[in-house]
């Protein structure tokens, strides 16, 4: 068990949106082997779309709208890569996976440097120790000077880097990367679209075809840059990089297939084994007797044709087999775990076992949630999942009453996958709960996947509340009634948690001021 665990390696892609992600999970699949034909996210019609966006939406939209796991064997290794999305209005689905996975991949453009959304999800990696391994994307278009996007990413994210290979200019005139481990050039050949493994040859930084690729400017210009990083940058220091101390760095071309083997070879040798879950306060050996793992994801309508539903779980310890039985934590039942499926994006295939640091992901209709633990030790809980407070709120109706059956059924589905958020109002009068989202986005998504997948027209009645708070477990209903302003509601989440909203934060501010009494959270209070 432990040699099988430790040939396990699951990981995320972050980057802020355009940053080249999901072209980058493509090409890292393309030279894993598990695609023989490398798609595009811009790619025509009659072109072959990418594997990690399969919904409907994110191919119209060239956008990665929900978070996609895909599975590949390497060099013996097991591989689960989550792709996420960049959009900042899906982070709750982004921060979600960053709990199932043990190591990062953050993807950086190098034309434009660390942008916004890269550092919110950097910081959600620093806070739980996540590797990271760092991608400078795009050096086939112009960009930022290597040195200053090294200096840039130790001072805004506050992180040692070690660049593991160094570019050979770019924009047009790039033609490579110089690999500091093993002192070799890599000189790379275009091919067309990107669709297959580019050409490479391997040569010494002396070598006369090196000197002809490059000018003489610019080949002074890096001899001295890789003299200035053997000073400032030697040495990696493995404890570091895997307590997200230091973090490996790599240049590239994902569009043209420029430096990903290296990635992938080098995330492969740095990356280490599943790191161990926390359940009770404590760590919970990854080669402990039985099974467990936490839901952290559900999807439905993967296959719209079959009306599926597949809950996606995180192995934290043990070994898991086809049809075993485990307990929901939650329920206190028994759920027999059958049906099981290695994933890779829309495809899938029967999966008879799977161990610590594997997704396993289960066609079940089985009353499972997001944040369930599943464990043949019922003594084992896992809180690894948390709630982050919506920003937009609004209810969902349907145009036409003959629909409602479907209306309600579409509803139910992806309420279940927490799409969005939901809450019931005291005082409302509404057939449908308040729904709540980090941004306007998941609406968007929403009624699309109504329309597309369950034949509704639904309709949107946005509200004017723009900040949620769960109220601490010590204040009563009639407490918080009293004290709850003209402007604002109060209410419980779906699990029966009060909450209340504010239009606005100087309202919050102000409610907090006058009822010191009344503790407020950002998220639901621990344990709660």
């Amino acid at each position: 068990m432990k040699n099988e665990i430790s040939k396990r390696r699951t990981f995320a892609i972050i980057s802020h949106p355009d940053a080249g992600k999901t072209t980058l999970t493509e090409k890292l699949l393309l030279y894993g082997g598990a695609l023989d034909l490398a798609g595009s996210v811009t790619a025509k019609k009659k072109q072959r779309e990418t594997s990690s966006d399969w919904m409907e939406l994110e191919k119209k939209r060239g956008i990665s709208i929900s978070s996609t796991v895909l599975q590949f064997e390497y060099n013996g290794y097991q591989f689960n890569l989550l792709d996420t999305p960049g959009h900042k209005d899906f982070s709750e689905d982004t921060y979600r996976v960053l709990l199932a996975v043990d190591a990062a991949i953050m993807v950086i453009d190098a034309g434009k440097g660390i942008e916004n959304q890269t550092l919110k999800l950097f910081e959600v990696c620093r806070k739980r120790g996540v590797p990271i391994f760092t991608f400078m994307n795009k050096l086939d278009r112009p960009a930022k000077s290597p040195l200053e996007l090294i200096d840039q990413v130790e001072k805004e994210l506050n992180i040692q880097t070690f660049p593991v290979n160094w570019p050979l200019e770019s924009g047009p005139f790039f033609k490579g990367v110089y690999d500091r481990v093993k002192k070799q050039v890599h000189l790379f050949e275009k091919v067309p679209g990107g669709a297959y493994k580019a050409p490479v040859s391997v040569h010494d930084f002396s070598d006369d075809s090196v000197k002809e690729k490059l000018s003489e400017k610019a080949y002074d210009e890096i001899a001295e840059e890789l003299d200035m990083l053997e000073f400032a940058h030697n040495g990696l220091n493995m404890d570091e990089v895997l307590s997200g101390k230091t973090t490996p760095v790599f240049f590239g071309s994902a569009a043209n297939n420029f430096g990903v083997e290296l990635l992938l070879k080098g995330f492969l040798e740095y990356s280490g084994e599943p790191v161990p879950r926390n359940a009770n306060g404590a760590p919970v050996p990854l080669d402990k007797p039985g099974f467990t793992g936490f839901v952290f994801k559900i999807q439905t309508n993967m296959n719209p044709k079959h009306r599926d539903r597949i809950v996606f779980i995180r192995a934290c310890s043990g070994k898991f087999t086809r049809d075993m039985t485990a307990y929901n934590t939650r329920t206190g039942r028994e759920v027999r775990l059958s049906n099981s499926q290695s994933v890779f994006g829309q495809e899938r295939e029967i999966k008879e076992e799977a161990y610590a640091g594997d997704i396993i992901g289960f066609i079940t209709n089985a009353d499972l949630r997001i944040g369930d633990t599943l464990t043949t030790d019922p003594k084992i809980v896992y809180n690894e999942i948390p709630r982050f407070a919506p920003e937009v709120f609004a209810y969902m109706e349907s145009n036409t009453v003959s629909n409602y059956k479907a209306f309600r059924k579409g509803i139910d589905h992806l309420l279940a996958e927490d799409l969005v958020q939901s809450f019931e109002l005291a005082g409302s009068t509404s057939a449908t709960p308040l729904l709540g989202a980090v941004g306007p986005l998941q609406f968007e998504v929403l009624q699309y996947r109504m329309k597309d997948e369950y034949g509704v027209d639904a309709v949107l009645v946005s509200k004017p509340w723009t900040v949620l708070r769960w109220v601490d477990p010590s204040v009563s209903v009639d407490e918080l009634k009293k004290a709850v302003p003209y402007d604002c509601a109060y209410g419980k989440d779906d699990k029966g948690r009060l909450v209340i909203l504010f239009p606005n934060g100087w309202t919050m501010r102000y409610f907090i001021e006058k009822n010191k009494e009344i503790i407020l959270h950002e998220s639901p209070a621990a344990g709660d």
